[in-house]
């Protein structure tokens, strides 16, 4: 019975993990090194993140800097960034890599935060899925007579504790990062 629970917490604040990773990486209007973690820019056959090949820095609230410590790779990094879809053409001038990041427009503000909504969405539809398999196999536990049907009774009401709890969270996160993004 702990292991259900705590392998349904777990699995739960995965979900709100994930959630959270996908918010880093939204393009905001500011400066976020965040948006460079999905590209991978081939260094010597091998697929590397960009982190790993150079120094990334903030200089100024929207403007991002890639410094790589091998000054031969500084065309591939930026034909990474120019093949990947974060929408910003980077600017090179041999030595440092810039991003540029435009200002939000209104109509883009409300397209992210459309997005955001989406994606919080989703992440209640995984978590109710969650506690649907957990109960699923609390009822199987009962069915095989593992436990009782007053244990299944609780074991519900604690699942759907879980489920309300991480609801409530992934409403916070979407609530804070639609306020981020509108407040731009």
């Amino acid at each position: 019975m702990e292991t259900l629970f705590k392998n349904t917490e777990e699995r739960m604040q995965k979900t709100v993990n994930v959630l959270t990773a996908e918010y880093s990486q939204l393009r905001a209007g500011r400066a976020n090194a965040a948006v460079l973690d999905k590209i991978r820019v081939d260094y010597y056959g091998t697929p590397t993140p960009i982190n790993q090949m150079a120094a990334i820095s903030i200089s100024e609230a929207r403007i991002l800097t890639i410094q790589p410590w091998d000054k031969s790779t500084i065309q591939s990094i930026e034909k990474a960034i120019q093949a990947s879809d974060i929408g910003i053409n980077p600017q090179n001038d041999g030595v440092s890599i810039r991003l540029i990041f435009p200002q939000l427009t209104e109509e883009r503000r409300k397209e992210l935060s459309k997005d955001i909504r989406k994606m919080a969405e989703d992440s209640r539809v995984a978590i109710r899925s969650i506690r649907r398999d957990a109960i699923e196999k609390a009822k199987k536990m009962e069915k095989n007579s593992e436990i009782t049907e007053d244990d299944l009774d609780d074991c519900e009401k604690e699942i759907q504790d879980y489920t309300d709890k991480y609801i409530k969270e992934i409403d916070k996160i979407s609530a804070d990062k639609e306020k981020e993004i509108m407040s731009i």
